[in-house]
Order: C-alpha cells, then structure tokens, then sequence
C-alpha cells in the first residue's frame, strides 16, 4: 500500500512540473485592440533648466503607431530635478538698502508655485550650513524681502521646498547676508594708504600718462610719415606721367615730319 501511495505522489509531481512545459508552448493570442493601439510616449527632452533644485525641462510627445511611426507630436513643459542641496550663496548688503532674495530660479517663478511650500530657517549672525544652528523663521513665501536692511538681519537663511502632497523636500539652498554699515563701507582705496603706498601710486599714473602721451605722440609721428610718403608718391607719379606724355609728343612729330 505505502509503494501504490509514494507512486500516486511521484506521478502527481511529475504532472506538476510538466505542466508549465506544456503551457509555455502554446501560442499567445494578442487580441485586436492591442494591435491596433496607440502609445503616447516622450522621444525626445532638453536638459533641466537648472543644476539643482527644481527645474523644467521641455519633453516632446508623440503618439506611437503599431508600425512604429511617429504622429500628432506636441512640445509640453514639465518637473525635473537633479540634486535637491545646492549649496551656500553669499550676499553683502549695506544698511538701510532694500533687498530680497528667492528660492525659486527666475524662469521657475509662478510655474507650479501652488503645488511647493517654503520652509524658511535662520541662523542669526552666523553665515554657516550647520542644521544645528538655524531656528525657525516665518515666511511663508518663496521671496524674502527687506524694505530697509539692518544689522539684525544678517546672518544665513535657508529655504527648503517641499510637495505638498508628500512633503518631499526637493531642494534646499542657504542665503549667507552680511550687512555691513556705511562706516565700514568705504571702496575709496587710495584712503587708506600709507604715505609711501601713495607716492608711488602717483609715480605710476605718472608713468601711465607719460606712457599714454609718447604713444600719442608716436602715433603723430607715425600719421605724418605717411602723409610725405603719399606726397613723394603723388609728386613721383606725376612727374613720371609728364616725362611719358613727352616721349610721346616727341615721337608723334617725328612720325608726322617723316
């Protein structure tokens, strides 16, 4: 009994492996509608607009016929997103100045704004990347601006873009703002130099301009030279003419008198 019974199992599992052999080789019917199906696919895209962060990039679409050919393409603008982090951007700005700054690139300024939030933080006085440092900071737009620029506003905020839909970050940038007062704004260089320094600061826009007017003077020079060239030229030339319509006078009546 117990060999009639381990022989049903055998039997049983030797139909059990057999059986995708035998289903593997029957023909696969691909029904009518599938045939006659046309895909929209993209064929062709441009690069993302930006290095990181949010971008776009402009994709072509065209409709996929059975036989492979193209038809009805159409250009359409969508996301794109290569690095979500890009890094530290550094502003000076002097008191009292009006001054904004966005997370947002340019071109992507009121393309799909309402699907992102902004999630500002600070670090006051600090220009720094460290996420330890910042504190949070209430604005809920994509711009900060500051009508008037004070000493309290410097320091780095950082913008985070989020999808509303899943609160995916998809970039992240730091703005470092130095505000510096107009005492210590002062681009006049030559204020600051010692009495040596000075000196021959002066010797050398002394020599730039004795430099400046020999070459002016060359160039005189230079413009002279050609004008008596053109005149020897000219008095050459016609002296040459005169000596040749002599030749020929001179030969015409000899030819006449003969």
């Amino acid at each position: 009994m117990k060999t009639v019974g381990n022989s049903r199992i055998l039997g049983i599992l030797a139909c059990v492996f057999c059986l995708p052999l035998v289903v593997s080789f029957e023909e696969v019917v691909i029904p009518a509608e599938l045939k006659s199906a046309v895909a929209k696919v993209a064929v062709n895209a441009t690069s993302c607009s930006v290095t990181c962060g949010l971008g776009f990039k402009l994709e072509e679409m065209c409709e996929i016929t059975p036989s492979g050919e193209r038809r009805n393409c159409t250009w359409q603008r969508s996301d794109c997103l290569t690095r979500w982090i890009c890094g530290l951007l550094h502003f000076t700005v002097p008191v009292g100045q009006p001054f904004q700054f966005s997370c947002l690139s340019s071109d992507m300024v009121g393309f799909g704004n309402q699907s992102y939030s902004y999630v500002w933080t600070f670090a006051q006085g600090l220009i720094t990347t460290n996420n330890v440092l910042f504190k949070p900071f209430i604005n809920p737009s994509s711009v900060i601006r500051f009508s008037t620029s004070r000493e309290s506003d410097a320091g780095t905020y950082r913008c985070d873009v989020q999808k509303l839909k899943t609160f995916k970050v998809v970039k992240r940038i730091y703005f470092g703002v130095r505000v510096l007062r107009y005492d210590l704004l002062d681009l006049n260089f030559k204020k600051f130099l010692t009495w040596e320094q000075r000196l021959a600061a002066n010797e050398e826009d002394i020599d730039m301009e004795n430099s400046t007017h020999e070459e002016v003077q060359e160039q005189q020079h230079f413009q002279q030279g050609e004008l008596f060239y053109e005149y020897l030229v000219g008095v050459g030339s016609g002296v040459v003419g005169g000596v040749l319509v002599s030749v020929a006078l001179c030969c015409l009546q000899k030819t006449l008198r003969k």
